[in-house]
């Protein structure tokens, strides 16, 4: 009995090794050909657009780091130009005001020569003449120039408290005032506003 009987025949041309591959077409090959150029021109024209969008990109940038470059440089101008109106303000208000204390000052000497005046004519009369009435008056004249000042006068009535920052106590006596109170000014002082120009001198009792 055949050992092949029941079996299918083997080709000949069939071969151990498998099966033969199988042959593309040219029309497909060359299709193959064609998207695989396509992809790389498309993949290049991707790479072109991200490439030209980074270019758009860095140019925006530089535009707009320019732009506050020049804002900068701007307001550090404007900053000088302050300091230096600031300055000159400086400068005109202290100017402003030495005038005005100068003013000031020539005013308050202007009319306390025509007190001088009377003091120096008071002082022409003759010996025999009482010149108690021009002094007086001259003292009144004086005063008002004080009042025209804001210029008070500090003297404190005996048996007043003392007051460190407006008295100075010059001697403790025996006094009927009650004990640590004024006993008698020695001297009156001055006050302009709330400025002491000259404490009272004073005694004090014990």
């Amino acid at each position: 009995m055949n050992e092949n009987d029941g079996e299918t025949p083997v080709d000949p041309d069939d071969s151990a090794e498998g099966t033969p591959t199988e042959e593309v077409p040219v029309e497909e090959a060359a299709t193959g050909d064609s998207t695989a150029a396509d992809l790389v021109e498309r993949v290049e024209e991707h790479a072109d657009g991200e490439l030209a969008s980074e270019v758009d990109d860095l140019r925006e940038r530089a535009a707009t780091a320019e732009e506050r470059a020049a804002e900068v440089e701007e307001l550090e101008a404007q900053l000088k130009r302050k300091q230096a109106d600031f300055q000159n303000y400086k400068k005109r208000a202290k100017q402003r005001q030495e005038e005005q204390e100068a003013r000031a000052t020539e005013d308050l000497v202007t009319r306390l020569l025509e007190v001088r005046d009377n003091l120096s004519r008071a002082l022409e009369q003759d010996e025999e003449v009482d010149i108690r009435p021009g002094v007086e008056s001259t003292l009144e004249e004086l005063d008002r120039v004080f009042d025209d000042e804001n210029v008070d006068q500090i003297e404190p009535t005996p048996g007043d408290a003392v007051d460190p920052q407006r008295h100075e106590v010059m001697l403790r006596v025996d006094s009927d005032e009650p004990s640590d109170t004024v006993a008698e000014v020695y001297r009156p002082g001055y006050e302009m506003g709330e400025k002491v120009l000259r404490p009272a001198q004073v005694t004090v009792s014990e």
